[in-house]
């Protein structure tokens, strides 16, 4: 939990950090190897975090099963979240894939957005954070992870893509390509990349 939270009730705005698991309840995968994932994804995200010279420490983290909400303090800048982060997650999830048979490997769909969010004792809400996750779920965002050599697709909200992605070059807005979210109530135009798809995925533990 972060040590920034706001009180009871209180609006704030945060950068919105949503990630997923692909393939999470996949019925080859048991109990024991989604322990491994999860372990797994909190030492890749905590990596990313750091590599990427963001403070972990303070952002507020609330674990959803088979992902992880990330609300990051808003003196912290919003470049280095779109810049570095996904790139420091791409090479941390190789690390890892490389080195576990593919029921422990982890594929990810990272979501990007920015707004207010509320909290109270059981946790935080507000329609920022519905849409986050929204977009996590397009089936655009599923496909092009499915059919991608690497393992993280992210996909950023309109106000995120051109309040921040279009306004930094160290970020490569050419990566990102737009597409339609329809997912139940929400329909909207996110902005979809796969980064270092140049890159290709380790092999499993004794295969070429």
């Amino acid at each position: 939990m972060g040590k920034r939270d706001p009180g009871p009730g209180q609006a704030v705005h945060r950068t919105i950090v949503a990630v997923d698991v692909a393939g999470y309840g996949d019925i080859r995968r048991t109990s024991t190897h989604r322990l491994v994932l999860r372990h797994a994804l909190y030492q890749a995200l905590r990596r990313a975090f750091a590599d990427s010279g963001l403070p972990w420490k303070d952002c507020r983290r609330l674990d959803c099963g088979d992902g992880v909400l990330v609300l990051v303090p808003p003196e912290i800048p919003k470049g280095p979240t779109a810049a570095s982060l996904p790139r420091a997650l791409v090479h941390g999830l190789q690390r890892h894939n490389a080195l576990h048979w593919p029921e422990e490997r982890l594929r990810l769909r990272m979501a990007l957005h920015a707004g207010e969010v509320v909290h109270d004792e059981y946790g935080v809400t507000g329609p920022s954070i519905n849409h986050a996750f929204r977009l996590l779920e397009a089936a655009q965002v599923k496909a092009a992870l499915a059919s991608s050599p690497v393992p993280l697709a992210v996909i950023t909200s309109a106000w995120f893509h051109d309040e921040v992605v279009r306004q930094s070059p160290a970020i490569g807005a050419a990566e990102f390509r737009p597409i339609e979210v329809a997912v139940k109530e929400t329909y909207a135009i996110g902005w979809l990349a796969l980064p270092g798809s140049a890159a290709r995925s380790p092999s499993a533990p004794g295969q070429p």
